[in-house]
């Protein structure tokens, strides 16, 4: 039970007009420490005993159990506690060294699973920053649901079908070389991509053709589909490397390609309901009773489907394969309507597993305030800013820990997570913008500041050598050591928070924060002189480095212990 629950109970028990849950939110956070752990404002109590709120508060302070708590004080028409700090220390100390990284561990999820659409990028198109967002949120968000007892699929639903396929063909038999294909994938299919859209605009034949090609896909055409299938190999292979230098896997690449013989029986479905009306030789199921203006375009007057035919099929498929208990789409927020008219066409077809569908939409990445564009070739592309964060963690560990082993091991933990670590402290509905100096500094509130901090921890506890045992009281009650307490003891908390809120950065923020109270306590305490609080003082500091290397982990960031 955390302090805020603990005080909510001894409330409830002299407070019968509010329950626990009301009383658990009034509660509120005194602006500074010497007013108090916590407060409670009476003047929700004034209307209902028709008392003024400050004889409310007086009357709550002297009549309230008072076991576990230092005081508790009415000021004006606030009650305002304070907790036992030695007896409150002692408790989460024992409790983190007794459960590790288990800490903060809940199973809410019994097992039932979440399925979580995430990364999804374009075959035969760079990995660029632009995907970064969608492959870290959704991991995070991953080991989020993990840790509160879900079971997890992630779900990459490759960008693998359509006519920019058939443009591919076309420019690969009219310019393209097998073998500068295999040695660099990416970038030779990019560059005929390229020049075949250029091309095109001044010779429209181009794209009759690439419709041509992509019709014989569509049609199982052998040589069609032998380099369809051949380009989406070598861009997997290419972004697989990627994936596993951020650290990141998938449970299945079903792509949008693997939909293409589920769409017929959508169709089928919504027709049997009738729900399908023609509009100008389209089908398209209105959805105004939604309060969605514009139709959803199921199937195209040439007979063609579109998005959300296919993202239909998806979800049934996916509801069936998986019995999700939530389905996330970690998608950028340009697709917000797309995701409304998605889940408004499932309710209709009367699915109330549709409120299980969940749109985690991030705002943009841009550079220096521009947006990024494949197209127009303003792009930054992952795998050198990877490269870049890491020769630059180097420079930066080269003048702090010039004799540090294994330091090119740890310039990639730190490289890699200072990149995931400040996507992740970004609110995901707001966007940020680009800079890898600011992300790879060791200070300010960065990921190599948090991984720093927790690679200090672990430097005293090897000086101290210090074992920690989970039968010894250890307790403390100086204020900085309190404030370094209340946020562990927070922790399972904060990480309900992220997951009830699809945000992974209240875990970053709070790796922030603890990071940050833990190094105004090094300053101003002599952990390793010998006092009676020496023990109990280095117990802190390693319940610190347990909680932030969790923390971290949640984020999929490592946290090295020498740095």
């Amino acid at each position: 039970m955390n302090h805020n629950e603990l005080i909510a109970e001894k409330l409830a028990q002299v407070l019968p007009d509010l329950s626990q849950t009301d009383l658990l939110n009034l509660l509120e956070k005194p602006k500074n420490a010497e007013m108090g752990d916590l407060a409670f404002p009476a003047f929700t109590l004034a209307k209902i005993q028709r008392k003024a709120p400050q004889a409310i508060a007086a009357e709550i302070a002297e009549t309230i159990d008072q076991t576990g708590l230092e005081k508790v004080v009415a000021v004006g028409p606030y009650v305002n506690f304070f907790l036992d700090k030695k007896l409150i220390s002692s408790q989460v100390l024992k409790e983190v060294i007794q459960d590790g990284s288990a800490y903060g561990q809940q199973d809410l999820g019994h097992g039932r699973n979440v399925a979580i659409d995430m990364s999804s990028p374009n075959i035969a198109k760079p990995f660029s920053i632009g995907h970064l967002r969608s492959t870290v949120i959704g991991d995070a968000l991953s080991n989020i649901f993990q840790k509160i007892g879900y079971q997890t699929v992630r779900i990459n639903h490759l960008g693998d079908w359509g006519k920019q396929f058939g443009m591919l063909i076309v420019a690969y038999k009219k310019w393209g070389d097998e073998e500068a294909v295999r040695q660099h994938p990416i970038d030779e299919l990019l560059k005929l991509y390229v020049r075949i859209n250029a091309e095109a605009e001044h010779q429209p034949e181009l794209d009759q053709e690439a419709r041509e090609w992509f019709r014989r896909l569509e049609q199982g055409d052998p040589e069609a589909t032998q380099l369809w299938q051949w380009f989406r190999d070598e861009s997997l292979n290419e972004f697989n490397r990627l994936y596993q230098s951020l650290g990141v896997d998938f449970d299945s690449y079903h792509g949008e390609a693997f939909y293409n013989d589920k769409m017929d029986e959508v169709v089928e479905l919504l027709d049997q309901k009738g729900l399908l009306q023609e509009s100008q030789g389209a089908l398209v199921v209105n959805l105004e009773k939604y309060g969605i203006e514009h139709p959803a375009l199921i199937k195209k007057s040439d007979g063609a489907t579109l998005y959300i035919t296919r993202d239909l099929a998806a979800a049934l498929y996916r509801k069936r394969q998986y019995d999700f208990a939530k389905a996330l789409y970690v998608v950028g927020q340009e697709q917000s309507a797309h995701f409304k008219q998605l889940k408004a066409v499932l309710a209709d077809m009367g699915y109330d597993w549709s409120q299980d569908l969940e749109h985690v939409s991030f705002g943009l990445v841009t550079k220096n305030g521009k947006k990024l564009s494949t197209r127009k070739g303003n792009v930054i592309l992952l795998e050198p800013t990877i490269s870049e964060a890491i020769s630059r963690a180097l420079t930066q560990i080269d003048a702090k820990n010039p004799d540090l082993p294994h330091k090119e091991e740890v310039a990639q933990a730190v490289g890699v997570g200072a990149i995931k670590f400040y996507d992740l402290k970004t609110d995901r509905n707001n966007g940020y913008d680009f800079d890898l100096e600011a992300m790879v500094s060791f200070e300010g509130e960065t990921g190599p500041y948090v991984q720093y901090a927790h690679a200090r921890i672990q430097s005293i506890l090897r000086k101290a050598n210090f074992k920690p045992d989970s039968t010894t009281a250890y307790a403390l009650d100086d204020s900085e050591s309190w404030e370094i307490i209340k946020r562990i003891q927070d922790f399972p908390r904060i990480i309900k928070r992220a997951a009830d809120q699809f945000e992974p950065s209240i875990i970053a923020k709070f790796a922030i924060s603890l990071a940050q109270a833990f190094n105004k306590y090094y300053a101003h305490t002599r952990i390793l002189d010998d006092s009676s609080e020496r023990e109990s003082r280095l117990a802190l500091s390693y319940a610190t480095a347990v909680v932030l290397k969790e923390a971290l982990a949640l984020l999929g960031v490592q946290a090295p212990n020498e740095m």
